[in-house]
């Protein structure tokens, strides 16, 4: 399948290779005979959030480990924080923050003594100001003395970006941080991105919520170790050219399996009670839709990438799992 190269901006455009925190170019890995990563090129800016999204087992966890000199690739280049992915792991490390999707610090101690015990692995000085200005940054003063494994997911979350902010890293590499995370404590966890963002952290980050993917600066998509598309959300639907129509009622699996036989017809995904037909031509689609009550409704993020997905499928047949 082509990829889809999409300019953001003209800002975005002219970034200089010395702005770019993340520079690779045709990672690939292999896991015996297996291609997992095919000729991954990818830039992060300073400051940027960049969302990336892929369904489970198409390369992603991979891909950041490669990124941030965590796992070598079999071929390919680049750089991070300035440093070469291949030869200077230990440099990236020291200066990057990785969070993973598990919980992974001390349900034995307290907030204020897991940041104080990772403050000390990171023989950090003046530790007592480090995790207070932590604590304070991340609305964690107040529950302080609260054990880990008193905490809702949400809160488990700001204490592991807390901990991965002691040292002021200058890039977060975050595995689905929020995943099993509710709505608001995820909300929450989105404005200290923002804010890290603004004083210019780069933030990479997998996800695969659509709302979580809309608040990033761009966008990769990735899919059978596959980078299709990348981008601003808004550039990706606009790339594929799709129109959409939303059908409400009943019936509608019946509906989506008779309208799936128009050649006019790109594809039929139904939403809880509503169904989406999208297609390239809007006038062969109307005309196809024509027998059926439909409104015109504005193509959505989740809409293209089920059609790169689709369309990845018939091109590169099933995904393995990584």
């Amino acid at each position: 399948m082509r990829f889809i190269c999409i300019r953001v901006s003209l800002w975005k455009s002219l970034l200089n290779a010395s702005d770019a925190v993340i520079d690779v170019r045709g990672l690939n890995k292999y896991f015996g005979d297996k291609h997992v990563v095919k000729d991954l090129s990818l830039q992060v800016g300073r400051g940027e959030i960049l969302g990336f999204l892929g369904p489970n087992g198409s390369g992603k966890t991979t891909a950041i480990r490669m990124m941030c000199g965590l796992l070598t690739p079999d071929s390919g280049e680049g750089h991070c924080l300035g440093y070469d992915i291949r030869t200077q792991s230990d440099a990236i490390k020291r200066e990057a923050g990785y969070m993973t999707q598990k919980f992974s610090y001390w349900e034995d101690l307290s907030i204020r003594e897991n940041l104080d015990f990772v403050a000390r692995i990171y023989e950090l000085a003046n530790r007592k100001h480090v995790v207070d200005e932590a604590l304070e940054t991340l609305g964690l003063t107040s529950r302080s003395s609260q054990l880990a494994r008193s905490l809702s997911g949400g809160w488990k979350q700001r204490l592991a970006l807390a901990a991965c902010m002691l040292r002021h890293p200058k890039l977060l590499l975050l595995d689905e941080p929020t995943a099993g995370v509710d709505p608001n404590a995820r909300r929450d966890f989105w404005e200290e991105l923002h804010e890290l963002a603004s004083q210019g952290v780069s933030v990479l980050i997998s996800t695969h919520y659509m709302d979580e993917a809309e608040r990033c600066h761009k966008l990769a998509y990735i899919a059978y170790g596959n980078l299709l598309a990348q981008g601003s959300a808004e550039s990706i639907i606009d790339s594929q050219k799709l129109f959409t129509y939303e059908i409400t009622g009943s019936n509608l699996m019946e509906i989506s399996k008779s309208l799936e036989k128009s050649p006019a017809i790109e594809q039929t995904v139904i939403f809880g009670s509503t169904l989406h037909v999208s297609g390239k031509d809007p006038i062969a689609l109307e005309n196809a839709l024509s027998h059926l009550r439909s409104n015109a409704i504005a193509t959505s993020l989740e809409d293209v990438f089920i059609y790169l997905m689709k369309h990845t499928r018939d091109n590169y047949g099933e995904i393995h799992e990584l």
